[in-house]
């Protein structure tokens, strides 16, 4: 009996063309960066739109000033989705923390301090609420979350009497709208809040056990991470996150309207998803949703100036977040192999 031997020569064996490291760095930069580059792009063409009774200043600290709610509930998301969680709660959270302080403070006359500690209490409670449901009982977290966001939003409908509550004394929105360096507070607030958070993800063992829970939930039980408290610990940081935002929100505007709280969940879904195009391809990141929030909030206003104004926003936020769910896909299942 004889064997045939396979002819190294004639063999079908394609060989991968080398990359020059020229190319190499381009393609690695573009991949990282392109969103950056085209929010550059975005922000000089509506410079070059601005009208002329507007200083390009004033253009620029519009954009900084207007989406800081969105960073900090996005970033509770970021945090949830990085360990494989799925939080919709957090616009009920982030509407009842804001009702609950003017409400309590202006309606039922509760110190202004004491108000804001409870609207932070009540925003913990309801991330407990979510861990103990999905994490402890293992109930699913979209129909938990949801049910949440529910009841929370139908509370704060309660608790402000379904108005507009307004009232907080004005020297308070100093927190919130004091200048520095000509930007608002609140827009330093979400700055520190995803410096924080990028470090303390991409640096710290931690974030390695959350990058590691939601890459495997399974094998990282097996390699002795406490798979369960990471879980519980991001439902209770994305509910803190959104309490905060609320809190700040509320008192920087002297009040708040709860049905104004569901026009958050398009745009922060979408700064979500979107930033996982950038910094760090493929992967639920802070500095990424950072990134891509203002770039969504400039091509607002870049639709604003070009007369494009009601449902074209809603259009473009729907817009960006199915190419951003898509393009994330793309990258997940690439990374993925």
């Amino acid at each position: 009996m004889t064997t045939t031997t396979p002819n190294p020569t004639t063999s079908n064996v394609t060989i991968p063309k080398p990359v020059s490291p020229a190319r190499r760095i381009a393609f690695n930069i573009l991949s990282r960066y392109a969103l950056v580059i085209l929010w550059i792009i975005m922000l000089l063409v509506l410079l070059a739109f601005v009208p002329g009774d507007v200083s390009p200043f004033d253009a620029m600290r519009t954009v900084f000033s207007q989406i800081t709610p969105v960073i900090f509930l996005a970033l509770g998301v970021v945090i949830t989705m990085s360990v494989g969680e799925f939080d919709l709660s957090f616009a009920g959270i982030f509407s009842i923390s804001a009702v609950a302080v003017p409400s309590l403070a202006v309606l039922y006359g509760w110190p202004v301090g004491l108000a804001v500690l409870a609207a932070i209490v009540i925003a913990l409670v309801l991330g407990a609420i979510n861990a103990a449901l999905i994490v402890g009982l293992g109930i699913n977290s979209v129909v938990v979350t949801l049910g949440v966001w529910s009841v929370a939003g139908g509370l704060a409908f309660w608790l402000s009497r379904e108005t507009t509550v307004s009232g907080l004394d004005p020297a308070l929105a100093a927190i919130s709208t004091g200048r520095f360096l000509g930007l608002p507070h609140v827009f330093w607030y979400g700055v520190i809040l995803v410096a924080i958070a990028a470090y303390i993800m991409g640096a710290t063992p931690i974030g390695r056990h959350m990058a590691f829970v939601g890459s495997n939930r399974a094998v990282a039980a097996l390699a002795g991470i406490a798979v369960s408290r990471v879980r519980i610990g991001a439902y209770l940081a994305s509910a803190l996150l959104a309490g905060l935002a609320g809190v700040v929100i509320s008192i920087g505007n002297g009040g708040f309207n709860p049905a104004s709280a569901g026009a958050y969940l398009l745009p922060t879904f979408a700064a979500v998803f979107l930033g996982t195009v950038a910094v760090v391809p493929g992967r639920f990141n802070p500095i990424g949703m950072l990134i891509a929030a203002y770039f969504l909030i400039t091509g607002v206003f870049l639709l604003q100036l070009l007369h494009f104004t009601g449902w074209v926003t809603e259009v473009f936020y729907g817009m960006a977040l199915i190419v951003a769910v898509t393009v994330s896909h793309l990258l997940q299942r690439r990374i993925k192999g």
